[in-house]
């Protein structure tokens, strides 16, 4: 299990949420170990290289199919952060080969585990649009890395924040082995109670 990435350290009450599913797991008699794999701090320049690389041409594409060119607020800030400029043929080739090394380094790092617990977003839910900012799409980067490796994993409930928000937990099994991530993910949501109704 790991809480920080290196990108965007979680608040308190994320730690404290994933470490509580942690012990949970050891008390059901599984191994726990501190370990965060190298190189996830690249999961967010890699994401964004990826997703920018045509220069936003694929957003315009998609508006084109539907017969719209009005934008909403939060998908003209992705245009803005993803620029105009498409990468050339050579920088493109470079960001796959970067992208397959940081596969072959998580593969590498999981050949040692079965499971790997971590936080699903820094933060608790933020409000409508802060999601397409830098900031919030780097919140998210705890998720973007195993997007990255195509790696199956679910995500449970585990705590609450101060403010009454869901707190999840992420959990990502080796490739093929879904019924790891689901086995893990129903013991905990076992143990914690799952979804919860919001008070009001």
């Amino acid at each position: 299990m790991h809480t920080d990435n290196g990108i965007v350290s979680p608040i308190r009450a994320t730690v404290e949420t994933v470490q509580a599913a942690a012990a949970a797991l050891a008390d059901a008699g599984m191994a726990v170990t501190t370990a965060r794999p190298a190189g996830i701090e690249q999961t967010f320049d890699l994401f964004l290289g990826l997703f920018a690389a045509d220069g936003g041409a694929g957003i315009h594409m998609l508006l084109q199919l539907y017969g719209t060119t009005e934008l909403s607020p939060s998908l003209q800030s992705v245009l803005e952060l993803v620029g105009t400029h498409p990468m050339s043929t050579a920088q493109f080739g470079g960001l796959m080969v970067q992208w397959d090394m940081f596969r072959s380094t998580m593969l590498s790092f999981m050949e040692t585990y079965d499971v790997i617990l971590c936080p699903t977003c820094a933060f608790p839910a933020p409000p409508h649009g802060y999601s397409y900012s830098v900031e919030g799409l780097r919140s998210y980067s705890y998720t973007q890395t195993y997007n990255l490796t195509g790696w199956p994993g679910a995500v449970v409930r585990g705590g609450t924040s101060p403010e009454g928000l869901p707190i999840g937990v992420q959990i990502v099994a080796r490739p093929w082995r879904e019924d790891v991530a689901l086995a893990v993910a129903q013991y905990l949501e076992n143990t914690f109670g799952g979804w919860k109704a919001p008070s009001l």
